[in-house]
C-alpha cells in the first residue's frame, strides 16, 4: 500500500483535492453558513488563479519536493527517525503530528513577524471565506513555506509516505475549515476536540485584531488550546462578523493582480495594523 500511494502521489493528490473542493462547494451551496455578497466567479476565477501561478511557482523553484526529500533523507540515514529506530506507524503518526505543530508555529511567525504578515495579509484579505479561501496565499508565501516543510523534513526523517499523509491532509482540511458550511451545533463541538471546524477556523478571519491573532490551527485543534490562542466564538457571532482585514476592502482588491502585489503597498494603500500597533507603542513610549 505504502509503495502504491508513493508511486501514484500526483494522482493521489489531485483526487483528494478535486474530491474535497467539490464535496465543500457542494455543502456550501446546500447549506450555507453565512451569505456572501461577493459573486462567486469573481472570487472563485482569482483565488483558483494563485493556485495555478503557486503551483508552476513551486515547480520552478524546488528541485525537490517534501516526499522527494524524505527519501532521499532515508536513503542516506538523514533526520531523527532515520537515526532513532522506531515501529513504522509510530514514526509514520509521530511525523505527521510533529509537522503539523511546526506548521502552526509558522502560521504565528507569519502574523507576528510585520514583513511576513504583509505577504500573509493576501490570505486574510478574502473579504468572504469559502472553500477557496483555504487556497488563497500569496506565491512568496507559498515559497518561504515549502523552504520551512523541508527543513523539518530534513531534520525530522519522517518516512516518506507520512509525509504524503500529511500533506494530503494538511490540504483538505484547509479547504474543509474554510468552507461556508453550517455543521449541526453538536457535530462541531465533538469535531474541535480534535479538528479544526469552520465556525472555529472562521473566527481567525475576523477583522477584529484579537480574533485575527487566535485559532491558527489548520489541522489539530490541540496547539491553540494548549498555547493559549484559542478562541471559541467571535464576539460579533458568526452572522455579523465582518472577515477580512481594513486595509483592503475594494472589490478591486479581489482581481488577481491586485493580490500579488499587495505585499508592495503598505503605507500607499493605508496603514498597516500591525504598523500601526508599532506605531502606538512609540507614541506610548514618548508620552511616557
Amino acid at each position: 500500500m505504502t509503495e502504491l500511494l508513493l508511486t501514484n502521489e500526483g494522482a493521489v493528490r489531485l483526487a483528494v483535492f478535486l474530491g474535497i473542493l467539490i464535496a465543500m462547494a457542494a455543502l456550501e451551496l446546500a447549506v450555507p453558513r453565512r451569505r456572501i455578497e461577493i459573486p462567486r466567479l469573481i472570487r472563485w476565477t482569482n483565488n483558483l488563479g494563485v493556485v495555478v501561478i503557486n503551483t508552476i511557482v513551486v515547480r520552478l523553484t524546488f528541485p525537490v519536493v517534501a516526499v522527494g526529500l524524505a527519501l532521499m533523507a532515508q536513503r542516506n540515514g538523514w533526520g531523527l527517525f532515520n537515526i532513532v529506530q522506531l515501529p513504522g506507524w509510530v514514526a509514520i503518526l509521530a511525523s505527521v503530528v510533529i509537522l503539523d505543530f511546526v506548521i502552526y508555529l509558522q502560521h504565528v511567525v507569519f502574523h507576528f513577524v510585520p514583513a511576513l504578515w504583509r505577504l500573509h495579509r493576501m490570505h486574510h484579505a478574502d473579504q468572504a471565506i469559502d472553500v477557496t479561501t483555504g487556497l488563497r496565499f500569496h506565491p512568496l508565501e507559498i515559497v518561504l513555506s515549502m523552504g520551512i516543510k523541508l527543513a523539518a523534513v530534513l531534520a525530522l526523517g519522517p518516512p516518506a509516505v507520512a509525509v504524503l499523509i500529511f500533506e494530503v491532509i494538511l490540504n483538505g482540511t484547509a479547504m474543509f475549515n474554510h468552507s461556508n458550511i453550517r455543521l449541526p451545533a453538536w457535530l462541531d463541538r465533538f469535531l474541535r476536540l480534535f479538528l479544526v471546524t469552520p465556525d472555529m477556523h472562521r473566527v481567525h478571519h475576523s477583522v477584529d485584531r484579537r480574533e485575527t491573532d487566535s485559532n491558527f490551527g489548520f489541522n489539530l485543534t490541540w496547539w491553540d488550546r494548549l498555547l493559549g490562542t484559542y478562541i471559541a466564538q467571535p464576539a460579533r457571532g458568526h452572522d455579523d462578523m465582518e472577515i477580512g482585514i481594513e486595509q483592503f476592502r475594494s472589490l478591486r482588491d479581489q482581481w488577481l493582480d491586485r493580490m500579488l502585489i499587495q505585499p508592495a503597498l503598505g503605507p500607499a494603500s493605508g496603514p498597516d495594523p500591525r504598523d500601526r500597533t508599532q506605531q502606538d507603542g512609540r507614541n506610548d513610549n514618548a508620552q511616557e
